[in-house]
C-alpha cells in the first residue's frame, strides 16, 4: 500500500506548486515500475514512471494509469543459459538485471511495483519458476508469472497494438507473434481477443556460429529440420542455402497454420495448443515478435539464428499474395510481449464481505480471472460452469491447482432463484477446487458478496472456505493483494497490480 501524500510524488513531473495542492495529493499517485521479460531467445528490462489518477468523475475510488514515461529501456539481450541449455543461467541473468538497475540509476528500494514474465521455451527450463520467484523477492515488489502459450498470445496481441488497432478500426485482426521458440496466434475483434493458439516455430530453435557450425538446436528445431530432410546435430556444419531452405519451410508452416482450415499433417503436428477456433477471415494481419522486425524491414542484421531468413521468407511470401488479408503495421515487434510494466491501484471493498475463515486474510498475489459470464438475464448453471472452465484454459491454468480470484459482473435483480443458479454453476465449474479443498475467492462489482457466500455455505453445504468481496473493479491481467479487514467499517483494502500495455 502506498500513501498518496508520501514519497511517490515527483516534483519534476508536475507544474510548480500543483503537487502541493491537497486535491492533487488525494487523487494522484506516482510510481516507479520495473519489468523483466525472459523469453526463449531474448531478455529485456524496462523501467517506467506511472502516474495514476482517481476516476473522480465516475464517483469511483479506482486509480487508473493516466501517464506512462519510460525511464530506461535496456538493450535486447540474449537469454543466458547454462552450457547444456537445460537451465537458465541465473547468475548471468541477475547480472543483466542488476546492470539495468545501475544504468537506470535506481535500486530495488526505489521500485514500487513490477513483473517478471517468463515465456516461450524459457518456461520449460527446470529452474524457470524458481528464478522468477527469487527475482521477485530480491529485486523489488513484483508480480511473477510464467506465461503459457495462450497467455503469451494474449499479451502479444495487446503489446503489438493489435487489440487497439481492432478497437479503433472496429475490425477483425489476426496477430502473428513469432518469438525465439514459438509462434502465437490471436484473433482480435473490436478490441477483444476471441481465440488464441500456438505452434512450434521460432527463430532461435537453431543457431550457428561464424563458421556455420550448429551451436543451438532445440528439439523443435531438430523436428523441423527432419521435415525437410536434414538430420542435424549440435556441431554439424550447415550451408547458407540449407538454412534458407529450412527458413522457407518454417515460413510456409506459419502461413499455412494461420490461414488454412486443413493444414498438411506435418504442419499439424507442430501445434502446442488446439488450433484457432472460429472462421479464418480477417480485415488485417499484424506480425510481432523478433521475426516481425524482419517482416516489416525494421531489422536487417543476422544474429546467427533463423530470424533473418525466416523474416525474409515471410516478407517474400506475403508480398506474393500468400495471405488474403493486408498487413497492418505493428506498434511493437520484438517488445510486443509484455515486459512487466505494472501499475498499482488501491481500492477498498464494500462492507458486505463474506469470509468463512479469518485466516483467509491477508492474501498476496492472487491472479484475477474474469470469466465472461452473462448475469443479466436468466442464469444457466451449465453455461456458467463451462465459461469458468474455459477461462482457466485460456490463461494456461489448471482448475483445482491454482488459487485465483474469480471476478463477476452482476446485473439484474439479486433474486434468490438467480443467485442459486449462479452458485450451482460456480460449483460445477470448480470441480478440482472442490476436490482439493482450496479456498474460493470471489469478487463482485455489486453488493452481492454476503448473499453469495452465505448461500454457498449454508444452502449448498460447500465445504471449502470462501472469501467474497464486492464493490471492486477488476479485470483479466490483474493480480491482487488483499489486506486485513479494516474495523469498524468491515471493509478490505485491495492493492491491484495490473499488467500495463502501451498507452
Amino acid at each position: 500500500m502506498h500513501d498518496v501524500s508520501g514519497d511517490h510524488d515527483h516534483d519534476e513531473d508536475q507544474p510548480d506548486g500543483e503537487e502541493e495542492h491537497p486535491l492533487w495529493k488525494l487523487d494522484t499517485i506516482t510510481l516507479t515500475s520495473v519489468g523483466i521479460d525472459v523469453g526463449t531467445a531474448t531478455s529485456q528490462i524496462i523501467f517506467s514512471r506511472l502516474v495514476l489518477r482517481r476516476l473522480g468523475r465516475e464517483l469511483s475510488s479506482r486509480f487508473v494509469v493516466a501517464e506512462r514515461k519510460t525511464l530506461y529501456l535496456s538493450p535486447v539481450h540474449f537469454t543466458p543459459y547454462t552450457a547444456n541449455r537445460e537451465r537458465i543461467d541465473d547468475q548471468a541473468l541477475g547480472y543483466l538485471v542488476d546492470a539495468a538497475y545501475q544504468e537506470a540509476g535506481l535500486s530495488p528500494d526505489n521500485v514500487d511495483t513490477g513483473a517478471i514474465i517468463l515465456t516461450g521455451e524459457a518456461i520449460r527450463r527446470d529452474n524457470a519458476r524458481a528464478i522468477a520467484e527469487l527475482f521477485a523477492a530480491q529485486r523489488g515488489n513484483f508480480v511473477c508469472a510464467s506465461a503459457g502459450h495462450n497467455f503469451e498470445a494474449l499479451l502479444a496481441a495487446h503489446g503489438s497494438g493489435a487489440v487497439a488497432f481492432s478497437a479503433e478500426r472496429e475490425c477483425r485482426v489476426l496477430n502473428v507473434d513469432i518469438g525465439g521458440g514459438t509462434t502465437k496466434l490471436a484473433v482480435v475483434e473490436r478490441g477483444r481477443v476471441l481465440s488464441t493458439a500456438a505452434f512450434h516455430v521460432g527463430s532461435r530453435l537453431l543457431a550457428t556460429d561464424g563458421a556455420g557450425a550448429i551451436v543451438v538446436l532445440e528439439p523443435g528445431g531438430q523436428l523441423l529440420a527432419r521435415q525437410v530432410g536434414f538430420e542435424w546435430h549440435v556441431g554439424d556444419r550447415v550451408a547458407p542455402e540449407q538454412i534458407e531452405r529450412l527458413a522457407d519451410h518454417l515460413a510456409r508452416a506459419v502461413l499455412t497454420l494461420a490461414r488454412d482450415e486443413k493444414p498438411r499433417p506435418e504442419f499439424q503436428q507442430l501445434w502446442l495448443t488446439p488450433p484457432l477456433s472460429g472462421p479464418k477471415s480477417y480485415e488485417a494481419v499484424i506480425f510481432s515478435g523478433g521475426v516481425g522486425e524482419y517482416v516489416y524491414g525494421k531489422e536487417s542484421e543476422s544474429f546467427g539464428d533463423l530470424g533473418a531468413p525466416l523474416g525474409t521468407a515471410l516478407q517474400r511470401h506475403t508480398s506474393n499474395g500468400a495471405l488474403a488479408w493486408p498487413l497492418a503495421p505493428a506498434r511493437e515487434c520484438i517488445r510486443a510481449t509484455v515486459m512487466g510494466a505494472a501499475q498499482h491501484t488501491i481500492q477498498v471493498s464494500g462492507n458486505t464481505i463474506y469470509r468463512s475463515n479469518d485466516e483467509l486474510l491477508p492474501r498476496k498475489n492472487l491472479q484475477v480471472l474474469r470469466p465472461a459470464v452473462d448475469l443479466s438475464d436468466d442464469i444457466d448453471a451449465p453455461t456458467v460452469a463451462q465459461t469458468i472452465l474455459s477461462h482457466f484454459s485460456a490463461f494456461d491454468l489448471k482448475e483445482g491447482e491454482a488459487e485465483v480470484a474469480l471476478v463477476f459482473r452482476w446485473s439484474g435483480p439479486p433474486a434468490a432463484i438467480r443467485i442459486a443458479a449462479f452458485c450451482r454453476g460456480l460449483m460445477e465449474g470448480l470441480p478440482g477446487t472442490l476436490r482439493s479443498g482450496r479456498p474460493i475467492y470471489l469478487v463482485f462489482d455489486q453488493d452481492l458478496a454476503g448473499l453469495v457466500g452465505t448461500i454457498l455455505k449454508e444452502e449448498f453445504g460447500l465445504k471449502n472456505d470462501v472469501l467474497a468481496i464486492d464493490g471492486v473493479t477488476l479485470r483479466d491481467f490483474d493480480f491482487i493483494d488483499l489486506g486485513k479487514v479494516l474495523e469498524p467499517s468491515g471493509t478490505v483494502p485491495v492493492t491491484i497490480k495490473s499488467l500495463v500495455f502501451r498507452l
